[in-house]
């Protein structure tokens, strides 16, 4: 819900084309023991984490190699694209997630570890990756869970690999896989944080033209999630319309 009688020209939606949503990692444990979400990759998309409770730690995978973040309560820890990550759970980890290019990440600017007969082409990973959103709950939680393991036992697989080429191959095969997708992309950050940006230069540039104007269309917005309890790659979300 928008609280406000009238709006103001350009770009309206959260500070810096952000995306914001409520995270409660899931607690499933996978082949190895380890408790947690899915791994992947984001292409174009920084990620920030505020945990607001319980424990946990961010897994990480990068060419500089492997790293544990822990997660408590006040930390705040974010990584830039490319960043191969995987929530742990350890108990009860929740988190508010912060995901640069609001939109972008909805619109598949994320690339699931799998093994890499599953990266061959899209419709492959798409049938290894796509959750019905009419199937009952329990139907989508166990197809939640497959792809979580199958991105588990890739993500293993480049972790254990002898040098970077794999994670290299993997990178190739992300980028060949949404490339189909670039244009619509490119789209949606024009309108989101090429926008947001545009704002602060015109802002700006009244300032210096002694004009305030922009100051007198202030407006204040608020909203509730617009959905609870989504599967998400690592836990049950609750998201906002504006996100999308």
């Amino acid at each position: 819900m928008v609280n406000a009688s009238r709006k103001t020209p350009g770009f309206t939606g959260l500070p810096g084309a952000v995306a914001v949503s409520h995270l409660r990692v899931y607690d499933w444990p996978a082949a190895d023991g380890v408790s947690g979400g899915t791994p992947h990759m984001h292409l174009t998309c920084s990620e920030a984490y505020v945990v607001t409770g319980g424990r946990g730690a961010v897994q990480t995978l990068t060419a500089s190699g492997y790293e544990v973040t822990p997660l408590t309560p006040g930390t705040v820890a974010w990584f830039t694209p490319g960043t191969v990550h995987r929530l742990v759970d350890e108990d009860g980890l929740r988190i508010i997630v912060l995901m640069q290019n609001s939109g972008l990440p909805e619109a598949g600017d994320a690339v699931l570890t799998l093994p890499p007969e599953y990266l061959t082409d899209p419709d492959t990973y798409a049938a290894a990756t796509a959750v019905p959103g009419d199937a009952p709950e329990e139907e989508r939680e166990r197809i939640v869970r497959a792809r979580r393991d199958l991105a588990v036992e890739g993500y293993r697989a480049l972790r254990a690999a002898d040098g970077p080429e794999r994670l290299a191959a993997f990178h190739r095969a992300a980028a060949a896989l949404v490339r189909p997708r670039l244009a619509e992309w490119r789209e949606r950050w024009r309108r989101g944080a090429e926008a947001a940006a545009a704002v602060t230069g015109e802002q700006l540039g009244r300032l210096e033209r002694g004009d305030t104007s922009h100051l007198g269309e202030a407006l204040v917005r608020a909203e509730q999630p617009a959905a609870y309890g989504r599967f998400g790659m690592f836990g049950r979300l609750e998201v906002y319309k504006g996100n999308e």
